[in-house]
Protein backbone atom coordinates (compact mmCIF):
# COMPACT_ATOMS: atom_id res chain seq x y z
CA UNK A 1 0.00 0.00 0.00
CA UNK A 2 1.28 3.87 -0.58
CA UNK A 3 3.49 4.91 1.70
CA UNK A 4 2.10 7.42 4.33
CA UNK A 5 3.48 10.82 3.65
CA UNK A 6 5.53 11.14 7.38
CA UNK A 7 7.31 8.18 5.80
CA UNK A 8 8.01 8.58 2.61
CA UNK A 9 9.03 12.42 3.57
CA UNK A 10 12.47 10.76 4.84
CA UNK A 11 12.99 7.75 1.91
CA UNK A 12 14.97 7.39 -0.40
CA UNK A 13 12.73 7.88 -3.84
CA UNK A 14 10.55 9.66 -2.03
CA UNK A 15 7.93 12.46 -3.07
CA UNK A 16 9.41 14.88 -0.81
CA UNK A 17 11.85 15.09 -3.21
CA UNK A 18 10.79 14.73 -6.72
CA UNK A 19 7.37 16.73 -5.74
CA UNK A 20 8.86 19.92 -6.81
CA UNK A 21 9.90 18.99 -9.93
CA UNK A 22 7.85 18.73 -13.00
CA UNK A 23 7.28 15.38 -14.37
CA UNK A 24 8.81 14.65 -17.85
CA UNK A 25 6.28 15.30 -20.54
CA UNK A 26 7.13 11.38 -21.17
CA UNK A 27 5.76 10.16 -18.10
CA UNK A 28 3.51 7.43 -19.01
CA UNK A 29 5.10 4.84 -20.80
CA UNK A 30 7.35 5.06 -24.14
CA UNK A 31 6.87 2.72 -26.88
CA UNK A 32 8.54 -0.98 -26.67
CA UNK A 33 10.82 -2.40 -29.18
CA UNK A 34 9.29 -3.95 -31.99
CA UNK A 35 10.18 -7.03 -30.81
CA UNK A 36 8.61 -6.58 -27.18
CA UNK A 37 5.61 -6.02 -29.51
CA UNK A 38 4.90 -8.77 -30.83
CA UNK A 39 1.98 -11.13 -29.58
CA UNK A 40 2.74 -14.09 -27.82
CA UNK A 41 1.30 -17.45 -29.63
CA UNK A 42 -1.73 -18.98 -27.78
CA UNK A 43 -1.26 -20.51 -24.88
CA UNK A 44 -1.92 -24.70 -24.42
CA UNK A 45 -5.22 -24.58 -22.89
CA UNK A 46 -5.17 -26.42 -19.36
CA UNK A 47 -3.19 -24.70 -16.94
CA UNK A 48 -2.96 -27.37 -14.47
CA UNK A 49 -2.03 -30.60 -16.08
CA UNK A 50 1.56 -31.64 -16.87
CA UNK A 51 2.41 -34.72 -18.83
CA UNK A 52 5.09 -36.97 -18.07
CA UNK A 53 7.00 -39.05 -21.25
CA UNK A 54 9.15 -41.81 -20.61
CA UNK A 55 9.41 -44.40 -23.46
CA UNK A 56 13.19 -45.73 -24.42
CA UNK A 57 14.12 -46.90 -27.52
CA UNK A 58 17.54 -47.52 -26.11
CA UNK A 59 19.18 -47.78 -22.86
CA UNK A 60 16.31 -47.76 -20.26
CA UNK A 61 16.64 -46.36 -16.57
CA UNK A 62 15.38 -47.98 -13.85
CA UNK A 63 14.40 -44.56 -11.34
CA UNK A 64 11.90 -44.19 -14.05
CA UNK A 65 8.99 -45.42 -12.00
CA UNK A 66 10.43 -43.75 -9.11
CA UNK A 67 10.77 -40.40 -11.43
CA UNK A 68 7.41 -40.70 -12.39
CA UNK A 69 5.77 -41.37 -8.57
CA UNK A 70 7.89 -38.04 -7.39
CA UNK A 71 6.35 -36.30 -10.23
CA UNK A 72 2.81 -37.31 -9.55
CA UNK A 73 3.61 -36.36 -6.02
CA UNK A 74 4.98 -32.91 -6.39
CA UNK A 75 2.24 -32.31 -9.17
CA UNK A 76 -0.39 -33.43 -5.81
CA UNK A 77 1.59 -30.85 -3.32
CA UNK A 78 1.55 -27.96 -5.83
CA UNK A 79 -1.39 -28.11 -7.58
CA UNK A 80 -1.21 -29.33 -10.97
CA UNK A 81 -1.95 -33.13 -12.35
CA UNK A 82 0.01 -35.23 -13.59
CA UNK A 83 -0.59 -37.80 -16.61
CA UNK A 84 2.42 -40.02 -17.33
CA UNK A 85 2.46 -42.09 -20.84
CA UNK A 86 5.20 -44.33 -22.75
CA UNK A 87 2.20 -44.44 -25.83
CA UNK A 88 3.85 -42.22 -28.71
CA UNK A 89 0.29 -41.88 -30.29
CA UNK A 90 -0.01 -39.17 -27.46
CA UNK A 91 1.47 -36.79 -29.07
CA UNK A 92 -1.16 -35.16 -31.65
CA UNK A 93 -2.66 -31.67 -31.50
CA UNK A 94 -5.69 -32.62 -29.63
CA UNK A 95 -4.41 -34.40 -26.43
CA UNK A 96 -0.84 -32.20 -25.99
CA UNK A 97 -3.14 -28.82 -25.90
CA UNK A 98 -4.28 -30.68 -22.38
CA UNK A 99 -1.41 -29.81 -21.11
CA UNK A 100 0.92 -26.79 -20.05
CA UNK A 101 3.80 -28.44 -19.74
CA UNK A 102 5.74 -32.00 -21.01
CA UNK A 103 8.42 -33.60 -19.37
CA UNK A 104 10.69 -36.29 -20.82
CA UNK A 105 11.60 -38.19 -18.00
CA UNK A 106 14.92 -40.10 -19.34
CA UNK A 107 13.68 -40.71 -22.86
CA UNK A 108 15.98 -42.60 -24.67
CA UNK A 109 16.22 -42.93 -28.60
CA UNK A 110 13.69 -42.31 -31.34
CA UNK A 111 10.65 -42.40 -29.56
CA UNK A 112 8.60 -39.85 -31.92
CA UNK A 113 7.54 -40.64 -35.95
CA UNK A 114 7.50 -37.64 -38.30
CA UNK A 115 3.95 -36.93 -37.42
CA UNK A 116 4.20 -36.84 -33.90
CA UNK A 117 7.91 -34.28 -34.15
CA UNK A 118 5.58 -32.28 -36.49
CA UNK A 119 2.54 -32.09 -33.52
CA UNK A 120 4.91 -31.68 -30.86
CA UNK A 121 6.68 -28.84 -32.76
CA UNK A 122 3.51 -26.97 -33.24
CA UNK A 123 3.13 -27.43 -29.27
CA UNK A 124 5.95 -25.80 -28.60
CA UNK A 125 5.61 -22.95 -31.40
CA UNK A 126 2.07 -22.54 -29.03
CA UNK A 127 3.81 -21.42 -26.16
CA UNK A 128 4.00 -24.51 -24.51
CA UNK A 129 6.55 -25.82 -21.76
CA UNK A 130 9.12 -28.75 -21.91
CA UNK A 131 11.31 -30.21 -19.21
CA UNK A 132 14.23 -32.57 -20.11
CA UNK A 133 15.50 -34.80 -17.45
CA UNK A 134 18.57 -36.59 -17.59
CA UNK A 135 18.54 -39.38 -20.97
CA UNK A 136 16.44 -36.75 -22.41
CA UNK A 137 19.55 -35.55 -24.01
CA UNK A 138 20.40 -39.14 -25.24
CA UNK A 139 16.76 -38.51 -27.35
CA UNK A 140 16.01 -38.18 -31.30
CA UNK A 141 19.16 -37.15 -32.29
CA UNK A 142 17.76 -36.93 -36.06
CA UNK A 143 15.38 -34.23 -35.08
CA UNK A 144 17.02 -30.75 -35.59
CA UNK A 145 13.91 -29.19 -33.66
CA UNK A 146 14.32 -31.39 -31.10
CA UNK A 147 18.15 -30.65 -30.58
CA UNK A 148 17.72 -27.02 -30.87
CA UNK A 149 15.06 -27.64 -27.83
CA UNK A 150 16.86 -30.26 -25.16
CA UNK A 151 20.40 -27.63 -25.86
CA UNK A 152 22.80 -30.37 -25.96
CA UNK A 153 22.99 -33.85 -26.64
CA UNK A 154 24.62 -36.06 -24.82
CA UNK A 155 28.01 -37.79 -25.49
CA UNK A 156 29.65 -39.83 -22.72
CA UNK A 157 29.06 -40.43 -19.14
CA UNK A 158 31.59 -41.89 -16.32
CA UNK A 159 31.20 -43.84 -13.52
CA UNK A 160 28.80 -42.52 -10.76
CA UNK A 161 30.33 -40.78 -8.06
CA UNK A 162 30.08 -37.60 -6.04
CA UNK A 163 30.49 -34.13 -7.74
CA UNK A 164 30.36 -30.35 -6.82
CA UNK A 165 27.66 -28.25 -8.41
CA UNK A 166 28.06 -24.67 -8.97
CA UNK A 167 24.73 -22.69 -8.85
CA UNK A 168 25.61 -19.74 -11.30
CA UNK A 169 21.97 -18.53 -11.17
CA UNK A 170 20.45 -18.67 -8.15
CA UNK A 171 17.49 -16.87 -8.62
CA UNK A 172 15.90 -19.17 -11.13
CA UNK A 173 12.39 -20.64 -9.30
CA UNK A 174 14.90 -24.42 -10.26
CA UNK A 175 17.67 -23.30 -8.00
CA UNK A 176 17.02 -20.31 -6.13
CA UNK A 177 17.19 -22.85 -3.02
CA UNK A 178 20.25 -24.23 -3.85
CA UNK A 179 23.74 -23.59 -2.20
CA UNK A 180 26.41 -21.63 -4.18
CA UNK A 181 27.88 -25.15 -4.30
CA UNK A 182 25.97 -28.41 -4.01
CA UNK A 183 27.62 -31.78 -3.74
CA UNK A 184 25.90 -34.60 -4.54
CA UNK A 185 26.30 -38.29 -6.26
CA UNK A 186 24.82 -39.07 -9.66
CA UNK A 187 26.02 -40.43 -13.32
CA UNK A 188 27.42 -37.26 -15.20
CA UNK A 189 26.98 -36.18 -18.44
CA UNK A 190 29.22 -34.95 -21.03
CA UNK A 191 27.50 -32.78 -23.86
CA UNK A 192 28.05 -33.03 -27.32
CA UNK A 193 28.20 -29.27 -27.68
CA UNK A 194 28.20 -26.52 -24.30
CA UNK A 195 24.72 -24.65 -24.17
CA UNK A 196 25.34 -21.37 -23.17
CA UNK A 197 25.75 -19.94 -26.22
CA UNK A 198 21.96 -20.42 -27.11
CA UNK A 199 20.67 -20.86 -23.44
CA UNK A 200 20.96 -19.63 -19.73
CA UNK A 201 23.15 -22.10 -17.90
CA UNK A 202 21.85 -22.76 -14.21
CA UNK A 203 24.58 -24.39 -12.63
CA UNK A 204 27.66 -26.11 -13.66
CA UNK A 205 29.58 -29.17 -12.43
CA UNK A 206 33.27 -28.73 -11.12
CA UNK A 207 35.32 -30.60 -13.17
CA UNK A 208 37.88 -30.48 -10.62
CA UNK A 209 35.56 -32.84 -8.39
CA UNK A 210 35.52 -35.78 -9.97
CA UNK A 211 36.79 -37.40 -12.85
CA UNK A 212 35.44 -38.23 -16.65
CA UNK A 213 34.45 -34.47 -17.20
CA UNK A 214 35.27 -33.68 -20.94
CA UNK A 215 34.31 -30.10 -21.20
CA UNK A 216 37.33 -28.09 -20.82
CA UNK A 217 36.48 -26.60 -17.00
CA UNK A 218 32.70 -25.52 -18.69
CA UNK A 219 30.81 -28.23 -18.12
CA UNK A 220 26.93 -27.16 -17.61
CA UNK A 221 24.72 -29.50 -16.19
CA UNK A 222 20.93 -27.07 -15.90
CA UNK A 223 19.89 -24.70 -18.36
CA UNK A 224 17.03 -23.29 -19.13
CA UNK A 225 15.97 -21.22 -22.66
CA UNK A 226 12.94 -19.40 -24.51
CA UNK A 227 12.62 -21.80 -27.78
CA UNK A 228 10.60 -21.11 -31.10
CA UNK A 229 7.63 -19.91 -28.32
CA UNK A 230 8.17 -22.19 -26.09
CA UNK A 231 10.05 -22.63 -22.16
CA UNK A 232 12.93 -25.15 -21.56
CA UNK A 233 14.26 -26.28 -18.75
CA UNK A 234 16.94 -29.12 -18.90
CA UNK A 235 18.69 -31.36 -16.01
CA UNK A 236 21.29 -33.74 -16.63
CA UNK A 237 20.89 -34.83 -12.64
CA UNK A 238 18.18 -37.73 -12.31
CA UNK A 239 19.95 -41.07 -12.90
CA UNK A 240 19.48 -42.92 -10.00
CA UNK A 241 16.47 -43.67 -7.93
CA UNK A 242 17.63 -41.89 -4.73
CA UNK A 243 17.70 -38.47 -6.75
CA UNK A 244 13.36 -38.82 -6.73
CA UNK A 245 13.80 -38.74 -2.68
CA UNK A 246 16.93 -36.60 -2.43
CA UNK A 247 14.95 -32.88 -1.11
CA UNK A 248 16.74 -30.50 -3.30
CA UNK A 249 16.18 -32.36 -6.56
CA UNK A 250 12.88 -32.29 -6.02
CA UNK A 251 12.79 -28.61 -5.46
CA UNK A 252 14.27 -28.30 -8.63
CA UNK A 253 12.68 -30.18 -10.41
CA UNK A 254 9.73 -28.70 -9.34
CA UNK A 255 10.89 -25.10 -10.29
CA UNK A 256 11.66 -26.51 -13.82
CA UNK A 257 8.12 -27.62 -14.14
CA UNK A 258 6.94 -24.37 -12.67
CA UNK A 259 8.88 -22.59 -15.09
CA UNK A 260 8.09 -24.61 -17.77
CA UNK A 261 4.27 -24.45 -17.15
CA UNK A 262 4.25 -20.29 -16.74
CA UNK A 263 3.34 -20.30 -13.61
CA UNK A 264 7.33 -19.04 -12.26
CA UNK A 265 9.12 -16.38 -14.56
CA UNK A 266 13.05 -16.09 -15.09
CA UNK A 267 15.10 -14.40 -17.42
CA UNK A 268 16.32 -17.54 -19.79
CA UNK A 269 18.42 -14.93 -22.24
CA UNK A 270 22.12 -16.10 -22.28
CA UNK A 271 24.45 -14.70 -21.20
CA UNK A 272 28.31 -14.30 -21.62
CA UNK A 273 30.68 -11.60 -20.83
CA UNK A 274 29.08 -10.00 -17.52
CA UNK A 275 31.95 -8.79 -14.45
CA UNK A 276 30.63 -9.65 -11.00
CA UNK A 277 30.45 -6.53 -8.93
CA UNK A 278 28.99 -8.70 -5.97
CA UNK A 279 29.42 -12.34 -6.22
CA UNK A 280 28.23 -13.84 -2.90
CA UNK A 281 31.13 -13.73 -1.23
CA UNK A 282 32.58 -10.14 -0.29
CA UNK A 283 31.60 -6.44 -0.91
CA UNK A 284 35.03 -5.39 -1.78
CA UNK A 285 34.01 -2.22 -3.84
CA UNK A 286 31.41 -1.73 -1.80
CA UNK A 287 30.29 1.40 0.50
CA UNK A 288 27.03 2.39 3.09
CA UNK A 289 25.78 5.77 2.79
CA UNK A 290 23.21 7.06 5.42
CA UNK A 291 22.09 4.70 7.82
CA UNK A 292 21.07 1.10 7.86
CA UNK A 293 23.39 -1.56 6.27
CA UNK A 294 22.94 -4.83 4.01
CA UNK A 295 23.83 -8.39 5.72
CA UNK A 296 26.12 -11.05 3.84
CA UNK A 297 24.46 -14.14 4.42
CA UNK A 298 24.43 -17.38 2.15
CA UNK A 299 25.31 -15.25 -1.14
CA UNK A 300 22.88 -13.17 -0.17
CA UNK A 301 23.01 -9.26 0.77
CA UNK A 302 19.86 -8.56 2.99
CA UNK A 303 18.58 -4.88 4.11
CA UNK A 304 19.02 -3.81 7.56
CA UNK A 305 17.16 -0.94 8.87
CA UNK A 306 17.47 2.43 6.98
CA UNK A 307 17.24 5.18 4.94
CA UNK A 308 20.18 4.63 3.29
CA UNK A 309 21.95 3.22 -0.05
CA UNK A 310 24.95 0.89 -0.88
CA UNK A 311 26.86 1.59 -3.76
CA UNK A 312 29.10 0.60 -6.07
CA UNK A 313 32.43 2.82 -5.44
CA UNK A 314 35.04 1.06 -6.99
CA UNK A 315 33.94 2.17 -10.42
CA UNK A 316 31.52 4.83 -12.55
CA UNK A 317 29.78 3.00 -15.13
CA UNK A 318 29.03 4.71 -18.52
CA UNK A 319 27.30 2.37 -21.22
CA UNK A 320 26.52 -1.11 -19.20
CA UNK A 321 24.13 -3.45 -18.83
CA UNK A 322 23.31 -4.32 -15.58
CA UNK A 323 21.59 -7.06 -13.96
CA UNK A 324 20.67 -8.36 -10.47
CA UNK A 325 18.37 -10.66 -9.04
CA UNK A 326 16.33 -9.26 -5.94
CA UNK A 327 13.48 -10.79 -3.46
CA UNK A 328 10.97 -8.85 -1.08
CA UNK A 329 9.78 -10.34 1.56
CA UNK A 330 5.76 -9.29 1.98
CA UNK A 331 5.09 -5.92 1.52
CA UNK A 332 8.30 -4.19 1.27
CA UNK A 333 10.03 -1.42 -0.11
CA UNK A 334 13.76 -1.06 -2.45
CA UNK A 335 14.80 0.43 -5.59
CA UNK A 336 17.96 -0.05 -7.33
CA UNK A 337 19.64 3.61 -8.24
CA UNK A 338 21.70 4.59 -11.03
CA UNK A 339 23.65 7.32 -12.70
CA UNK A 340 24.72 9.46 -9.94
CA UNK A 341 27.84 11.01 -8.59
CA UNK A 342 30.04 9.43 -5.93
CA UNK A 343 29.22 11.15 -2.06
CA UNK A 344 28.49 9.87 1.31
CA UNK A 345 24.66 11.13 1.51
CA UNK A 346 22.42 9.21 0.11
CA UNK A 347 20.33 11.76 -0.82
CA UNK A 348 22.82 12.72 -3.70
CA UNK A 349 21.02 9.51 -5.96
CA UNK A 350 18.04 10.74 -5.13
CA UNK A 351 18.84 14.51 -6.72
CA UNK A 352 21.14 13.43 -9.01
CA UNK A 353 20.55 9.79 -10.35
CA UNK A 354 17.00 7.73 -10.97
CA UNK A 355 15.73 5.01 -8.72
CA UNK A 356 14.50 1.81 -10.54
CA UNK A 357 11.49 0.63 -8.23
CA UNK A 358 11.07 -2.74 -6.52
CA UNK A 359 7.72 -2.43 -4.59
CA UNK A 360 4.50 -3.48 -6.44
CA UNK A 361 2.17 -1.65 -4.28
CA UNK A 362 1.90 1.88 -5.28
CA UNK A 363 1.05 4.04 -8.44
CA UNK A 364 1.88 2.98 -11.89
CA UNK A 365 5.02 5.43 -11.99
CA UNK A 366 6.34 4.35 -8.65
CA UNK A 367 5.82 0.95 -8.89
CA UNK A 368 8.01 -1.87 -9.77
CA UNK A 369 9.70 -1.36 -13.01
CA UNK A 370 9.14 2.40 -13.05
CA UNK A 371 11.98 4.87 -13.25
CA UNK A 372 10.52 6.44 -9.49
CA UNK A 373 8.50 9.25 -9.90
CA UNK A 374 9.23 9.66 -14.01
CA UNK A 375 8.04 6.71 -15.98
CA UNK A 376 5.90 3.85 -15.37
CA UNK A 377 6.68 0.53 -16.40
CA UNK A 378 3.96 -1.24 -18.98
CA UNK A 379 2.02 -2.57 -16.61
CA UNK A 380 0.39 -5.31 -18.45
CA UNK A 381 3.61 -6.61 -19.21
CA UNK A 382 5.19 -6.39 -15.61
CA UNK A 383 2.35 -8.23 -14.07
CA UNK A 384 2.60 -11.30 -16.33
CA UNK A 385 6.58 -10.96 -15.59
CA UNK A 386 7.19 -10.44 -12.04
CA UNK A 387 7.06 -13.11 -8.95
CA UNK A 388 5.51 -12.63 -6.21
CA UNK A 389 7.13 -11.65 -2.81
CA UNK A 390 8.90 -14.47 -1.27
CA UNK A 391 10.21 -15.40 -5.22
CA UNK A 392 13.33 -13.98 -6.78
CA UNK A 393 12.83 -11.76 -9.64
CA UNK A 394 15.37 -10.40 -12.16
CA UNK A 395 16.53 -7.41 -13.79
CA UNK A 396 18.19 -6.28 -16.44
CA UNK A 397 19.22 -2.34 -16.57
CA UNK A 398 20.33 -1.60 -20.26
CA UNK A 399 21.99 2.21 -20.35
CA UNK A 400 22.93 3.76 -23.49
CA UNK A 401 23.71 7.82 -23.43
CA UNK A 402 20.54 8.99 -21.79
CA UNK A 403 18.15 5.70 -23.06
CA UNK A 404 17.21 3.26 -20.16
CA UNK A 405 15.63 0.06 -20.83
CA UNK A 406 14.48 -2.08 -18.18
CA UNK A 407 13.72 -6.02 -18.47
CA UNK A 408 12.08 -8.16 -15.71
CA UNK A 409 13.03 -11.89 -15.60
CA UNK A 410 14.09 -11.27 -19.05
CA UNK A 411 10.37 -9.62 -20.59
CA UNK A 412 11.30 -5.67 -21.95
CA UNK A 413 9.11 -3.19 -19.54
CA UNK A 414 10.39 -0.04 -19.78
CA UNK A 415 11.96 2.20 -22.34
CA UNK A 416 12.97 5.57 -20.79
CA UNK A 417 15.30 8.99 -22.40
CA UNK A 418 16.33 11.11 -19.65
CA UNK A 419 14.98 14.50 -20.19
CA UNK A 420 15.96 16.46 -17.23
CA UNK A 421 18.89 18.84 -17.60
CA UNK A 422 19.96 18.25 -13.77
CA UNK A 423 20.76 14.50 -14.68
CA UNK A 424 22.50 12.38 -16.56
CA UNK A 425 22.66 8.62 -17.59
CA UNK A 426 25.77 9.09 -19.30
CA UNK A 427 27.43 8.36 -16.66
CA UNK A 428 27.58 7.80 -12.78
CA UNK A 429 27.43 4.97 -9.66
CA UNK A 430 24.79 2.31 -9.10
CA UNK A 431 23.34 1.26 -5.71
CA UNK A 432 20.72 -0.96 -3.68
CA UNK A 433 18.40 0.90 -1.17
CA UNK A 434 18.11 -0.43 2.55
CA UNK A 435 14.23 1.50 2.78
CA UNK A 436 13.80 0.72 6.46
CA UNK A 437 13.05 -1.08 9.48
CA UNK A 438 9.92 -2.63 7.92
CA UNK A 439 11.44 -3.65 4.32
CA UNK A 440 13.09 -6.54 3.84
CA UNK A 441 14.57 -7.24 0.61
CA UNK A 442 17.23 -9.14 -0.46
CA UNK A 443 20.04 -8.80 -3.92
CA UNK A 444 22.05 -11.54 -5.15
CA UNK A 445 24.60 -11.34 -8.46
CA UNK A 446 25.11 -8.25 -9.34
CA UNK A 447 27.03 -8.12 -12.29
CA UNK A 448 27.75 -5.65 -15.36
CA UNK A 449 28.49 -5.86 -19.12
CA UNK A 450 29.68 -2.75 -20.42
CA UNK A 451 29.07 -1.52 -23.81
CA UNK A 452 30.68 0.16 -26.71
Amino acid sequence: MPEQPSRRSVVLGTTAILGAMTLSANAHAAPLDDAARKPKPDKPKNEAAVLVFSKTAGFRHDSIPDGIAAIQKLGTENGFTVTATENSDTFNPGTLAKYKAVVFLSTTGDVLNAEQQTAFENYIKAGGGYVGVHAAADTEYDWPFYGGLVGAYFHSHPAIQQATIKVEDRAHPATAHLPAAWERTDEWYNYRTNPREVAKVLAVLDESSYTGGTMAGDHPISWCQEYEGGRVFYTGLGHTKESYAEENFLKMLLGGIRYAMGTAHADARPEVGYTSLFDGTSTTGWKQAGPGSFELADGTLASVGGMGLFWYEAKELHAYSLKLSWKMDGDSNSGIFIGFPPSDDPWSAVDNGYEIQIDATDVPEKTTGSVYGFQSADIAARDAALNPPGEWNTYELRVEGERLRIWLNGVQINDFTNAEPARSLVDGHIGIQNHGDADHVSFRNIRVKELT
